[in-house]
């Protein structure tokens, strides 16, 4: 099964945020409390209400951080 590739945007968006969320909310998770028995629950929970601010971030941030890499490379 295949996504059309008029969503490529949404789908980059929903992926790269998702990636973030969980390796960044475990990254802190890990430092400011350890791994511990609630952990994999706390986790979750943390990745599920952190990923509806970060999708539309990255939705709305990308094109403008692709436009200004463009101008800045050659």
């Amino acid at each position: 099964m295949y996504i059309p590739a008029r969503y490529s945007p949404i789908l980059f968006s929903a992926l790269l945020s998702a990636i973030m969320v969980c390796i960044v909310s475990a990254f802190v998770l890990v430092i400011s409390q350890g791994i511990h028995p609630g952990f994999a629950g706390q986790w979750l929970k943390s990745c599920l209400t952190t990923w509806p601010i970060a999708f539309p971030t990255v939705a709305v941030v990308a094109p403008v951080v692709r436009k200004i890499v463009g101008k800045l490379t050659r």
